[in-house]
């Protein structure tokens, strides 16, 4: 059996991401335990040190630990952690020489396991989701998961007993009358983070819902639930199935989250078959974005004020500075509207802020803009963009004030943890658009 390997650092804007990797001949496959559990610690039960071993059989195994968590850097201040974790992974896979990997997450790392399947699709092969939740809550159409008042005294109770080997008790049952073992998860625990920031995250997993993304999801989809799970309960896996269009459940008897306890040799089974026998995802033009839309306000009275000339250098002036600041915020500039521009980002919170300080930037130039943003599915097609999401984003911007930066429904949910806050701008039909949609504007 070999033992622990190396872990290595990550680089990214100055943050850093641990990583692991065990050398072999197979697919490559990056597993991201449950935050509760730190990479440097896993190998440190020899249970869990086979279990990994029988993984690395099979894949090139790449682990990594989250942001916060163990031996990875802590979050920046005001970064939301969805946005943070997915850049950590595509980090991790850059550093590890990992062009295309299947991804394996549990519990509450399959949160943003999920989006970065549907928002880099061309670098995920295929995707493994155990224990996991799409959105944790109960909410107007989800009759299933827990209810919004009793989240405060679950995250009490957690707070009381992390890093007291009593998480066992929800997590992983089967080991929970193991004093061994119980020992070893309490030390996990408390070398990961501390309760307050245990706490605090467990507070934004249970409040995020990636639901509207799982649509894009391209990559094969194998979904592992122990039936009488005491965590993920019953609905939750089931709604994901449904939700991602490649996607098949397997289920298996106990009651534990982590698939690491109870009858992990099944589980492995089932991931040896699904990884070494499953095509990988097609490629495709279709992938997640968020879409950012801006329009200059009274562009046909201020450009009758300037003249023809003085506008003419206004525009090349907005232009610029629009081009500018997307790429400064990792975004892509697809074209410009004549008073407007289109951009695409891979996160909601970079587009965000984009939109911001494109909006302020525009006072040196004398002009007025408004902006539109919505987090979906597009079509890329040579130099531009199609879908339903362009259009939602479109409408959105139409909606808003002077100055005034609106997002759809969708975005808030998935910046959960960042320094962004937003004011609630009523539900909207869209022109053109089925449904009734959300608005808020970026305050």
């Amino acid at each position: 059996m070999a033992g622990a390997p190396e872990t290595r650092y990550a680089g990214l804007d100055g943050v850093h991401f641990a990583y692991q990797v065990l050398e072999a001949n197979g697919p490559d496959l990056l597993l991201v335990p449950c935050p509760n559990l730190p990479i440097d610690l896993l190998w440190d039960d020899p249970t869990v040190a086979g279990h990994l071993n029988r993984l690395a059989s099979f894949s090139r195994l790449i682990l990594t630990d989250l942001l916060g968590i163990g031996s990875s850097d802590s979050s920046p201040p005001g970064d939301p952690p969805m946005q943070s974790w997915t850049d950590g992974f595509i980090a991790v896979l850059d550093a590890a020489e990992s062009t295309r990997a299947s991804v394996f997450a549990t519990t509450e790392s399959g949160l943003p396991a999920m989006l970065l399947a549907a928002s880099h699709p061309q670098r995920v092969r295929s995707l493994i989701l155990a224990g996991a939740y799409a959105c944790f809550l109960r909410q107007e159409d989800q009759t299933f998961g827990m209810r919004e008042s009793d989240l405060p005294r679950y995250l009490d109770a957690f707070g009381r007993n992390v890093g007291t080997g009593a998480v066992t008790e929800v997590l992983a049952p089967s080991w929970a009358r193991d004093e061994r073992k119980r020992r070893w998860w309490a030390r996990c625990e408390r070398l990961a983070t501390g309760p307050g920031n245990f706490v605090t995250a467990f507070s934004q997993f249970a409040r995020t819902d990636v639901r509207p993304v799982l649509g894009s999801i391209q990559a094969p989809t194998l979904v592992l639930r122990r039936r009488h799970d005491r965590h993920a309960r019953g609905g939750l896996a089931e709604d994901i199935v449904k939700r991602i269009p490649d996607a098949r459940l397997a289920e298996f008897e106990g009651d534990d989250s982590i698939w690491l306890a109870g009858d992990a040799d099944a589980v492995l089974d089932e991931v040896q078959t699904f990884l070494t026998g499953q095509r990988g995802a097609k490629p495709s033009n279709r992938v997640l974005s968020t879409i950012l839309f801006t329009d200059i306000v009274g562009s046909t009275q201020r450009a009758a004020e300037l003249g023809d000339h003085a506008w003419t250098a206004v525009l090349a002036a907005h232009d610029r500075t629009i081009a500018e600041h997307v790429g400064a915020w990792r975004g892509v500039t697809v074209k410009f509207t004549g008073d407007g521009a289109l951009a695409t980002f891979d996160g909601p919170a970079r587009a965000i802020e984009c939109a911001c300080a494109i909006r302020d930037a525009m006072d040196d130039l004398g002009i007025r803009i408004r902006v539109g943003l919505h987090t979906g599915e597009i079509e890329m097609a040579a130099a531009d963009i199609h879908g339903i999401a362009v259009h939602v984003a479109a409408r959105i911007m139409g909606l808003a004030d002077p100055d005034e930066v609106l997002v759809s429904g969708v975005i808030p949910p998935l910046v959960l943890g960042s320094r962004i806050v937003f004011d609630d701008r009523g539900t909207h039909v869209l022109k053109g658009v089925p449904d009734m949609w959300p608005v808020f504007a970026v305050r």
